[in-house]
């Protein structure tokens, strides 16, 4: 399944990394590509979308609705 969260305050590629260890720790098989510019992070994972955002939250980063 593909995801396509907003993450308002991800900063910078830094911030990418630390969203895609966040999500890799739900499924360490999961595809991320986070672009800090655009504030989208895409997830191609098995994982469903609720722990993938509780992921982000405990990793210190906002999901905002789409």
């Amino acid at each position: 399944m593909t995801l396509q969260l907003k993450v308002p305050n991800m900063a910078c590629s830094a911030c990418g990394e630390t969203i895609t260890k966040a999500i890799q720790t739900v499924d360490p098989t999961a595809t991320v590509q986070a672009d800090p510019k655009t504030k989208l992070v895409n997830i191609e994972t098995q994982a469903l979308e609720t722990a993938i955002t509780e992921a982000i939250t405990s990793a210190g980063y906002t999901v905002a609705a789409h």
